[in-house]
Protein backbone atom coordinates (compact mmCIF):
# COMPACT_ATOMS: atom_id res chain seq x y z
CA UNK A 1 0.00 0.00 0.00
CA UNK A 2 1.06 3.41 -0.17
CA UNK A 3 3.42 4.65 2.39
CA UNK A 4 4.32 7.96 3.84
CA UNK A 5 7.04 8.83 1.39
CA UNK A 6 5.32 7.71 -1.47
CA UNK A 7 2.22 10.15 -0.69
CA UNK A 8 5.14 12.95 -0.34
CA UNK A 9 6.79 12.42 -3.34
CA UNK A 10 3.52 12.04 -4.95
CA UNK A 11 2.22 15.91 -3.21
CA UNK A 12 5.67 17.02 -4.94
CA UNK A 13 4.57 16.08 -8.13
CA UNK A 14 1.25 17.79 -7.74
CA UNK A 15 -0.54 14.41 -7.27
CA UNK A 16 -2.83 14.52 -4.00
CA UNK A 17 -3.99 11.43 -2.74
CA UNK A 18 -5.96 12.56 -0.31
CA UNK A 19 -9.87 12.21 -1.41
CA UNK A 20 -12.36 15.30 -0.86
CA UNK A 21 -15.41 14.36 1.20
CA UNK A 22 -17.80 16.60 -1.04
CA UNK A 23 -15.26 15.59 -4.06
CA UNK A 24 -14.67 19.48 -5.00
CA UNK A 25 -11.08 20.04 -3.29
CA UNK A 26 -12.49 21.34 -0.23
CA UNK A 27 -10.56 21.57 2.32
CA UNK A 28 -12.79 19.38 4.73
CA UNK A 29 -11.33 15.66 3.79
CA UNK A 30 -12.16 12.31 4.72
CA UNK A 31 -9.55 9.52 6.16
CA UNK A 32 -9.38 8.35 2.45
CA UNK A 33 -6.26 7.71 0.28
CA UNK A 34 -6.55 6.87 -3.56
CA UNK A 35 -5.04 3.75 -4.63
CA UNK A 36 -5.34 4.56 -8.05
CA UNK A 37 -6.47 8.71 -9.29
CA UNK A 38 -7.37 10.27 -12.56
CA UNK A 39 -7.15 13.63 -12.69
CA UNK A 40 -8.35 16.20 -15.63
CA UNK A 41 -8.75 13.48 -18.09
CA UNK A 42 -10.12 13.72 -21.57
CA UNK A 43 -10.23 10.02 -23.12
CA UNK A 44 -11.09 8.74 -26.12
CA UNK A 45 -10.11 6.71 -29.72
CA UNK A 46 -8.36 7.19 -32.72
CA UNK A 47 -11.95 6.78 -34.35
CA UNK A 48 -13.65 8.94 -32.43
CA UNK A 49 -14.26 12.88 -33.01
CA UNK A 50 -14.97 13.66 -29.76
CA UNK A 51 -13.89 11.92 -26.38
CA UNK A 52 -15.60 9.32 -24.82
CA UNK A 53 -14.98 10.25 -21.36
CA UNK A 54 -14.18 13.59 -20.19
CA UNK A 55 -14.02 14.23 -15.88
CA UNK A 56 -11.77 16.70 -13.37
CA UNK A 57 -11.38 13.79 -10.98
CA UNK A 58 -12.11 10.12 -10.81
CA UNK A 59 -10.93 7.98 -7.29
CA UNK A 60 -10.27 4.58 -6.66
CA UNK A 61 -10.10 4.74 -2.61
CA UNK A 62 -7.43 2.41 -1.64
CA UNK A 63 -8.49 -0.85 0.70
CA UNK A 64 -12.33 -0.02 -0.57
CA UNK A 65 -14.24 -2.04 -3.58
CA UNK A 66 -15.68 0.37 -5.95
CA UNK A 67 -18.16 0.03 -8.99
CA UNK A 68 -18.48 2.15 -12.30
CA UNK A 69 -21.97 2.09 -13.00
CA UNK A 70 -24.29 3.70 -15.97
CA UNK A 71 -26.13 3.01 -19.20
CA UNK A 72 -24.19 1.36 -22.03
CA UNK A 73 -22.38 3.89 -23.78
CA UNK A 74 -21.75 5.94 -20.49
CA UNK A 75 -17.69 5.35 -20.64
CA UNK A 76 -17.40 2.67 -18.00
CA UNK A 77 -14.77 0.45 -19.91
CA UNK A 78 -13.00 3.32 -21.56
CA UNK A 79 -12.43 4.77 -18.42
CA UNK A 80 -11.28 1.56 -16.62
CA UNK A 81 -8.73 1.44 -19.70
CA UNK A 82 -7.59 4.44 -19.14
CA UNK A 83 -7.16 3.82 -15.37
CA UNK A 84 -4.79 0.85 -15.69
CA UNK A 85 -2.83 1.81 -18.42
CA UNK A 86 -4.56 0.19 -21.56
CA UNK A 87 -5.61 3.06 -23.36
CA UNK A 88 -3.41 6.79 -22.97
CA UNK A 89 -5.56 9.46 -22.14
CA UNK A 90 -5.84 12.26 -24.76
CA UNK A 91 -5.44 14.50 -22.12
CA UNK A 92 -5.03 14.69 -18.02
CA UNK A 93 -2.37 12.30 -15.55
CA UNK A 94 -3.47 8.97 -13.98
CA UNK A 95 -1.62 7.51 -11.10
CA UNK A 96 -1.43 4.75 -9.08
CA UNK A 97 -0.11 4.81 -5.28
CA UNK A 98 0.96 8.66 -5.87
CA UNK A 99 2.76 7.64 -9.02
CA UNK A 100 2.13 8.12 -12.62
CA UNK A 101 1.47 5.04 -14.06
CA UNK A 102 3.08 5.68 -17.48
CA UNK A 103 6.35 5.93 -15.06
CA UNK A 104 6.10 1.87 -15.13
CA UNK A 105 7.23 -0.85 -17.04
CA UNK A 106 4.85 -2.93 -18.32
CA UNK A 107 5.90 -6.23 -16.03
CA UNK A 108 6.60 -3.70 -12.53
CA UNK A 109 2.83 -2.53 -13.74
CA UNK A 110 1.40 -6.20 -13.68
CA UNK A 111 2.93 -6.91 -10.57
CA UNK A 112 0.97 -3.41 -8.35
CA UNK A 113 -2.48 -3.82 -10.71
CA UNK A 114 -4.68 -6.56 -12.22
CA UNK A 115 -6.75 -6.06 -14.88
CA UNK A 116 -9.71 -7.94 -16.82
CA UNK A 117 -11.18 -6.61 -19.81
CA UNK A 118 -14.67 -7.66 -21.65
CA UNK A 119 -12.33 -9.27 -24.97
CA UNK A 120 -10.08 -12.42 -23.49
CA UNK A 121 -8.77 -15.25 -26.62
CA UNK A 122 -7.28 -17.87 -25.49
CA UNK A 123 -4.20 -19.19 -26.63
CA UNK A 124 -4.86 -22.79 -28.43
CA UNK A 125 -5.02 -26.15 -26.74
CA UNK A 126 -4.32 -24.94 -23.28
CA UNK A 127 -6.01 -26.14 -20.07
CA UNK A 128 -7.19 -23.98 -17.46
CA UNK A 129 -4.80 -24.62 -14.97
CA UNK A 130 -1.93 -23.39 -18.11
CA UNK A 131 -4.10 -20.12 -18.77
CA UNK A 132 -4.01 -19.41 -15.19
CA UNK A 133 -0.63 -20.28 -14.89
CA UNK A 134 -0.04 -17.59 -17.49
CA UNK A 135 -1.18 -14.84 -14.07
CA UNK A 136 2.35 -15.48 -12.78
CA UNK A 137 4.10 -14.20 -15.76
CA UNK A 138 5.04 -10.59 -13.93
CA UNK A 139 6.60 -12.28 -11.03
CA UNK A 140 9.04 -14.43 -13.19
CA UNK A 141 11.87 -13.88 -15.66
CA UNK A 142 12.06 -15.16 -19.47
CA UNK A 143 13.84 -18.27 -18.26
CA UNK A 144 12.72 -18.81 -14.95
CA UNK A 145 11.11 -22.20 -14.05
CA UNK A 146 7.64 -22.27 -11.46
CA UNK A 147 8.41 -21.31 -8.01
CA UNK A 148 6.44 -23.14 -5.13
CA UNK A 149 5.57 -19.25 -5.08
CA UNK A 150 3.97 -19.53 -8.22
CA UNK A 151 1.94 -22.83 -7.45
CA UNK A 152 0.75 -21.62 -4.30
CA UNK A 153 -0.98 -18.33 -5.82
CA UNK A 154 -2.19 -20.49 -9.24
CA UNK A 155 -4.04 -23.32 -6.79
CA UNK A 156 -5.20 -20.24 -4.18
CA UNK A 157 -7.11 -18.65 -7.35
CA UNK A 158 -8.30 -21.90 -8.77
CA UNK A 159 -9.89 -22.05 -5.34
CA UNK A 160 -11.54 -18.57 -5.66
CA UNK A 161 -12.58 -18.49 -8.61
CA UNK A 162 -14.25 -21.99 -8.23
CA UNK A 163 -12.80 -23.43 -11.13
CA UNK A 164 -10.98 -26.68 -9.52
CA UNK A 165 -13.31 -28.99 -11.29
CA UNK A 166 -12.34 -27.48 -14.73
CA UNK A 167 -8.42 -27.32 -14.48
CA UNK A 168 -7.61 -29.96 -17.06
CA UNK A 169 -10.52 -29.28 -19.24
CA UNK A 170 -8.98 -27.49 -22.42
CA UNK A 171 -10.02 -23.71 -22.70
CA UNK A 172 -11.97 -23.90 -25.89
CA UNK A 173 -14.15 -25.92 -24.83
CA UNK A 174 -15.62 -24.80 -22.13
CA UNK A 175 -19.02 -22.76 -22.19
CA UNK A 176 -18.95 -18.45 -21.87
CA UNK A 177 -19.62 -18.49 -18.08
CA UNK A 178 -17.03 -21.05 -17.35
CA UNK A 179 -14.49 -19.26 -19.72
CA UNK A 180 -15.28 -16.49 -18.01
CA UNK A 181 -14.36 -17.79 -14.39
CA UNK A 182 -11.11 -19.65 -16.05
CA UNK A 183 -10.40 -15.43 -17.00
CA UNK A 184 -10.90 -14.44 -13.59
CA UNK A 185 -8.60 -17.23 -12.01
CA UNK A 186 -5.73 -15.82 -14.48
CA UNK A 187 -6.14 -12.63 -13.08
CA UNK A 188 -6.11 -13.61 -9.44
CA UNK A 189 -3.36 -15.29 -9.96
CA UNK A 190 -1.22 -12.14 -10.56
CA UNK A 191 -1.89 -11.28 -6.48
CA UNK A 192 -2.00 -7.76 -7.34
CA UNK A 193 -3.17 -5.52 -4.13
CA UNK A 194 -5.02 -3.70 -6.76
CA UNK A 195 -7.57 -5.44 -9.15
CA UNK A 196 -10.04 -3.71 -11.68
CA UNK A 197 -12.52 -5.94 -13.57
CA UNK A 198 -14.90 -5.18 -16.50
CA UNK A 199 -17.91 -6.84 -16.37
CA UNK A 200 -16.52 -10.13 -14.52
CA UNK A 201 -20.25 -11.59 -14.02
CA UNK A 202 -20.79 -10.94 -17.99
CA UNK A 203 -21.85 -15.07 -19.24
CA UNK A 204 -22.59 -16.19 -15.77
CA UNK A 205 -26.03 -17.17 -14.31
CA UNK A 206 -27.12 -15.72 -10.92
CA UNK A 207 -25.41 -18.13 -8.94
CA UNK A 208 -22.11 -17.97 -10.35
CA UNK A 209 -22.58 -14.18 -10.46
CA UNK A 210 -22.76 -14.27 -6.90
CA UNK A 211 -19.96 -16.65 -6.75
CA UNK A 212 -17.86 -13.96 -8.20
CA UNK A 213 -18.86 -10.81 -6.14
CA UNK A 214 -18.38 -12.96 -3.42
CA UNK A 215 -14.58 -13.44 -4.30
CA UNK A 216 -14.23 -9.98 -4.66
CA UNK A 217 -15.28 -9.37 -1.48
CA UNK A 218 -13.55 -11.92 0.03
CA UNK A 219 -10.13 -10.49 -1.22
CA UNK A 220 -10.82 -6.78 0.04
CA UNK A 221 -11.99 -7.76 3.69
CA UNK A 222 -9.23 -10.59 3.97
CA UNK A 223 -6.60 -9.38 2.03
CA UNK A 224 -7.24 -5.54 1.54
CA UNK A 225 -6.92 -5.85 -1.70
CA UNK A 226 -8.27 -2.65 -3.77
CA UNK A 227 -10.70 -2.90 -6.58
CA UNK A 228 -12.53 -1.63 -9.08
CA UNK A 229 -15.05 -3.41 -11.36
CA UNK A 230 -17.79 -2.56 -13.86
CA UNK A 231 -21.01 -3.81 -13.24
CA UNK A 232 -24.34 -3.35 -15.25
CA UNK A 233 -26.43 -4.28 -12.22
CA UNK A 234 -26.99 -1.36 -10.01
CA UNK A 235 -28.78 -3.49 -7.37
CA UNK A 236 -25.76 -5.61 -7.32
CA UNK A 237 -23.08 -2.82 -7.46
CA UNK A 238 -25.29 -1.13 -4.53
CA UNK A 239 -25.17 -4.10 -2.81
CA UNK A 240 -20.99 -5.21 -2.60
CA UNK A 241 -19.47 -2.07 -3.28
CA UNK A 242 -18.43 0.50 -1.44
CA UNK A 243 -18.51 3.19 -3.45
CA UNK A 244 -19.82 3.75 -6.68
CA UNK A 245 -19.05 5.81 -9.58
CA UNK A 246 -22.41 6.61 -11.81
CA UNK A 247 -21.41 7.62 -15.38
CA UNK A 248 -23.51 9.38 -17.83
CA UNK A 249 -22.73 10.51 -21.35
CA UNK A 250 -19.25 9.97 -20.91
CA UNK A 251 -19.05 12.56 -17.31
CA UNK A 252 -19.63 11.40 -13.64
CA UNK A 253 -22.57 11.93 -12.17
CA UNK A 254 -22.23 11.02 -8.57
CA UNK A 255 -19.59 9.81 -6.49
CA UNK A 256 -19.91 8.38 -3.25
CA UNK A 257 -21.06 5.53 -1.28
CA UNK A 258 -24.24 3.59 -2.32
CA UNK A 259 -26.61 5.15 -0.03
CA UNK A 260 -25.79 8.51 -1.63
CA UNK A 261 -25.59 7.74 -4.69
CA UNK A 262 -28.58 5.55 -5.55
CA UNK A 263 -31.46 7.80 -5.68
CA UNK A 264 -34.85 7.86 -7.73
CA UNK A 265 -33.30 11.43 -9.42
CA UNK A 266 -30.52 9.11 -10.13
CA UNK A 267 -32.50 6.23 -11.71
CA UNK A 268 -34.53 8.78 -13.62
CA UNK A 269 -31.47 10.84 -15.23
CA UNK A 270 -28.92 8.37 -15.52
CA UNK A 271 -30.94 5.51 -16.53
CA UNK A 272 -34.49 6.73 -17.82
CA UNK A 273 -35.97 4.64 -15.47
CA UNK A 274 -38.97 5.46 -13.19
CA UNK A 275 -38.14 3.65 -9.73
CA UNK A 276 -38.81 3.27 -6.56
CA UNK A 277 -35.41 3.28 -3.54
CA UNK A 278 -35.79 2.64 0.06
CA UNK A 279 -32.63 2.32 2.12
CA UNK A 280 -34.39 0.63 5.47
CA UNK A 281 -31.88 -2.10 5.43
CA UNK A 282 -29.54 -1.53 2.45
CA UNK A 283 -30.05 0.26 -0.68
CA UNK A 284 -33.33 -1.46 -2.73
CA UNK A 285 -34.83 -0.70 -6.19
CA UNK A 286 -38.36 -1.47 -7.67
CA UNK A 287 -38.02 -0.48 -11.06
CA UNK A 288 -42.04 0.73 -12.02
CA UNK A 289 -41.54 1.70 -15.99
CA UNK A 290 -39.35 2.89 -18.41
CA UNK A 291 -39.21 6.56 -19.13
CA UNK A 292 -39.69 7.87 -22.76
CA UNK A 293 -36.30 8.41 -24.37
CA UNK A 294 -35.81 12.41 -24.60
Amino acid sequence: MTNDAERAAAGDRGIDATIPRDGTGADDTAELHSAVLGEDLRIGYPTTDEPVVECARIDVPEGEITALVGPNGSGKSTLLKALSDHLEPDAGVVALNGREIGEFGQKELARELGHLSQENDSPGGITVEELVYHGRYPHRGFFESVTDADRAAVERAIDLAGVDHLRDQQVGSLSGGQKQLAWIAMVLAQDTEVLFLDEPTTFLDLHHQLRVLETVRRLNEEEGVTVAVVLHDLSQAARFADYLVALDDGGVYDWGPPEDVVTEKLLADVFAVDAAVTKDSGVTILPKRALDDE
